[in-house]
């Protein structure tokens, strides 16, 4: 086992994974930036180092500085948490080759995966059902529009290195495809130095659900059941929960294995979430592999009872998981609030300042993972999510009761936060019965926080 492991990250998952280390007996190791000098990771870690300035193009993304500061700590192994590196097979290698284990899959499984299109490739392989689209990239738009009109317009214009939905684009008919194409292929480009597209089949109001798996060098893969993730802003998730509410049995069985088929295709380690949506006819398709961890684990950890960070620590050690498939039992059902320093009355404008005063919810079932405090400056240079409000109840409507409580009693002065837009679409009838679909949010919300 490891003894000493560097965090490549801040915040709330910099925080998850020192606990983590903790309970292991494992010593952490914090990187900083200058914005970040007096954060609760930077206090609670073994040891910290500043890698930079405030931008995370000056600090968290600098990899030689990372590499460098591992060096100098005398780590065994880098987890890169979410965001930032975590994505990034340059980093995975280069930390490979300096002589530390990166707690993530190979770089070659994490590159393949991290192309969409060659990610659809192997999902074919698999017999994972994919959204019928373009045979490999669009090279021009001749081709773009003889692929559109055989599979039907609208149409869903997609980065092959995309993610939070940039270079993604929705052409309704020929006349606009051109257009839109080309903002797909330019955001791309901007956002990822890539600027691949392809197309698929836009699937109208669809669910969006994820399954978490994690497997270990030994041939062992485990799915840890799915989550629900249609509540979304522009494609960012707000809300997440486990199991989906509305799912058959044997849709809920055919998801998971798919996931697990697909990662055993991949000749992949540690943990990651195979990405689907499904439409009204409960048909899934796989849309996407994230390979790394997610924000929204906690939600599986809950109802799997399995820590998720620990395991991806054993995986990296050469450990194999400490539990089977068969061991695994949903029970329960958890919701996640991803609570953002954003007022939704103004387009969901990020709110960064200080925070005057804060008082934490708590009771049974009640899990609140956040880095920040009374006093706490919330910087602007970073993503605006000051910490996440999870639940866990023997029932959903117990969870929804729970939640509202929990949200009620979460206090935060001094910054505007999304507490009220939680407590609107926990209360929302469409949420209540289950029926969100991932443009739910942009359809409907106005503002109201309750």
């Amino acid at each position: 086992m490891f003894e000493r492991i560097l965090i490549a990250n801040r915040g709330e998952i910099a925080l998850r994974v020192i606990r983590a280390c903790r309970e292991m007996g494992i010593e952490s190791v914090a990187v900083y930036s200058e914005a970040d000098k007096d954060s609760m990771h930077v206090k609670l870690a073994d040891h910290a180092y500043c890698v930079g300035t405030s931008r995370s193009a000056d600090s968290y993304l600098k990899i030689d500085r990372i590499i460098a500061t591992a060096e100098v700590a005398g780590v065994d192994a880098i987890h890169p948490g979410y965001g930032f590196l975590a994505e990034n097979a340059q980093f995975n290698e280069q930390c490979r080759s300096s002589g530390f284990e990166f707690i993530g899959p190979s770089p070659t499984a994490m590159d393949k995966l991290g192309d969409k299109n060659t990610a659809r490739s192997m999902a074919i392989a698999q017999n994972v059902p994919v959204v019928p689209g373009s045979d490999g990239l669009i090279a021009d738009f001749d081709r773009a529009i003889d692929t559109a009109k055989e599979i039907g317009f609208p149409v869903l214009i997609k980065a092959t290195a995309g993610g939070g939905g940039k270079g993604m684009r929705v052409a309704e008919t020929e006349d606009v495809l051109k257009s839109q194409l080309e903002a797909a292929r330019n955001e791309a480009i901007a956002a990822f130095g890539n600027g691949g597209v392809y197309l698929e089949k836009f699937i109208q109001q669809p669910r969006h659900i994820e399954v978490q798996v994690i497997a270990d060098t030994h041939g062992n893969v485990c799915h840890l059941f799915e989550r629900d993730c249609s509540v979304q802003r522009r494609h960012q998730k707000l809300v997440e929960e486990a199991p989906s509410p509305d799912l058959p049995a044997d849709r809920r069985e055919a998801i998971c294995d798919a996931a697990v088929r697909m990662i055993a295709g991949a000749d992949y380690s540690g943990a990651g979430t195979v990405e689907f949506i499904v439409d009204k006819d409960y048909n899934f398709y796989f849309i996407e592999v994230n390979a790394r961890i997610q924000v929204e684990h906690p939600v599986s950890e809950m109802v799997a009872g399995v820590d998720l960070i620990q395991e991806q620590i054993r995986v990296a050690a050469g450990l194999p998981l400490s539990f089977r498939q068969d061991e695994l039992t949903c029970t329960g059902h958890a919701i996640e609030c991803r609570l953002n320093a954003e007022d939704p009355t103004k387009n969901f404008q990020p709110c960064p300042g200080k925070i005057e005063s804060m008082f934490v919810p708590g009771g049974m079932g009640v899990r609140f993972d956040s880095h920040v405090k009374s006093g706490y400056v919330v910087p602007p240079y970073y993503d605006s999510m000051i910490g996440k409000l999870i639940v866990h109840r023997p029932t959903r409507e117990q969870a929804i009761a729970t939640m509202l409580r929990a949200l009620k009693e979460l206090q935060i002065e001094g910054i505007t936060t999304t507490v009220g837009f939680h407590n609107w679409i926990l209360q929302n009838e469409a949420f209540v019965n289950g029926t969100v679909d991932t443009k739910f949010v942009d359809r409907n919300y106005k503002g109201q926080t309750s």
